[in-house]
């Protein structure tokens, strides 16, 4: 005294399967999300990493993944040579820089990097 219900959902050749059942769909379907959720915006970083890199020029304000600021004085095919103040040049590799402000046409910085510059001094002050 089985029903039939009971039993066709024991049985598997039954037909009644989903497609998101299958375990080649839900990997498929894993992948897609993780290249959605971490791999793509990564590759977006990176290119408009080396796009910043790339467009560096001379007198640019830039900070290192250090941490250190200065601005560009010489750029190589590999290192970028610093100026930290007047008469330090550092040389640091092009991969070790971490953000680039513009110089604009009356040789001040960009309002982002005085609003940066703005932000630290308050931090310096509540301490």
């Amino acid at each position: 005294m089985i029903s039939p219900t009971f039993l066709a959902a024991a049985n598997p050749a039954s037909g009644s399967g989903s497609i998101l059942g299958s375990p080649i769909i839900m990997i498929i379907i894993l992948f897609v999300m993780m290249w959605v959720l971490m791999i793509r915006p990564q590759q977006k970083q990176r290119k408009a990493q080396e796009a910043r890199i790339a467009s560096l020029k001379k007198g640019d304000k830039i900070v290192t993944i250090g941490g250190m600021h200065g601005s560009v004085h010489h750029i190589s095919d590999k290192t970028v040579t610093i100026k930290i103040s007047e008469g330090i040049f550092v040389p640091f590799d092009k991969a070790s820089i971490r953000d680039v402000t513009k110089k604009t046409a009356g040789g001040e910085s960009s309002p982002s990097e005085e609003v940066s510059s703005k932000e630290v001094s308050s931090e310096e002050d509540n301490k």
